[in-house]
């Protein structure tokens, strides 16, 4: 039983006995209901004060039991009241105090601002890949439902600033907005944006129109749910072995067939080898190169090119 319901059940039998016992009085005493009244609450509390008229022995009796029963009452109402201080307001004070903890530990992570259909999908795959990140929603539902989950996450409105602050959006490694209107998407890129110019952002749209004007607002990349699932259903009916391969590749949870996406930094011990040594040494197939800002260069034979002059 929670502390609340034992709670209500000790202030129902402590309203109980009250009037059990100034019935008791002006039956087996024939006291008036103030004498009543009183007497009861100085027996059921334990106090100490004399009676108020000379108690028959049908009288005395009577109290005994009323002591017995005021007294059980007035323990249980008191457990079910430190209960539900110590396992309501304090226990969630205690749960907040441990997730902004984790909130202020993490680095290197990605915003989620929203957990929809399209946020959980995007949740769930972040935790597959073991990649740090915090969930921003403000609707009690979705907050419910990130209760049951071991995400970090944080109660707010992602378009304000000082909500992706707490969220670490300084250390973070992107952002990325699904809430479920083009509206709230463009404001919270314009204010990650705005917090951060170097972060990368991504954003789902539910038009054209919207992708343009999130696509000014400063985000990197902008999604249309509705058009890569129109997309994938149209490649699946034309090529679906082609899809079942990607697929493969792509969501495979073992690494016998992984795409990966690396950076070569300018310090990198690759950069004086070629594309033909790269794969000889690490034994890692090289799909395509691109370097920043231009055109993706697929299947490369890299014989003579070195990783400097391509990637």
């Amino acid at each position: 039983m929670g502390p609340l319901r034992r709670l209500f059940w000790g202030i129902f039998w402590l309203v109980g006995v009250l009037v059990v016992g100034i019935l008791g009085y002006k039956i087996i005493e024939g006291w008036d209901f103030l004498d009543s009244i009183y007497m009861t609450v100085t027996t059921i509390t334990t106090v100490g004060y004399r009676e108020v008229h000379p108690l028959s022995d049908g009288g005395r009796i009577f109290s005994i039991f009323l002591m017995f029963g005021g007294v059980g009452g007035a323990l249980y109402a008191l457990s079910g009241i430190v209960g539900y201080i110590v396992e309501g307001n304090i226990g969630t004070v205690w749960e907040r105090r441990k997730m902004q903890n984790k909130i202020n530990n993490l680095k290197g992570h990605f915003i989620l601002c929203g957990f929809g259909r399209v946020g959980e999908e995007i949740a769930r795959a972040f935790k597959e890949e073991e990649v740090p990140f915090i969930v921003i929603d403000n609707r009690p539902e979705c907050i419910a439902h990130l209760e049951k989950t071991d995400y970090i996450y944080m109660q707010g409105d992602a378009t304000q600033d000082d909500v992706l602050k707490s969220a670490g959006i300084e250390q973070a490694r992107g952002l990325i907005a699904a809430v479920g209107t083009d509206t709230d998407n463009t404001y919270i890129t314009l204010s990650a944006r705005g917090l951060r110019p170097d972060i990368y952002i991504e954003a789902r749209a539910s038009s054209t129109e919207a992708l343009t004007k999130l696509e000014r607002s400063g985000a990197n990349r902008v999604i249309l749910p509705h058009a890569i699932g129109g997309n994938r259903m149209a490649m699946l009916a034309l090529r679906p072995a082609v899809v079942d391969f990607i697929d493969n590749v792509v969501y495979s949870r073992g690494r016998e067939m992984r795409l990966e996406n690396i950076d070569i930094s300018e310090n990198s011990k690759l950069i004086s080898l070629t594309i033909k040594e790269v794969r000889d040494k690490t034994h890692v197939s090289i799909l395509a190169v691109q370097k920043k800002g231009r055109t993706l260069m697929p299947n490369p034979t890299g014989e003579k090119s070195s990783m400097l002059e391509i990637s």
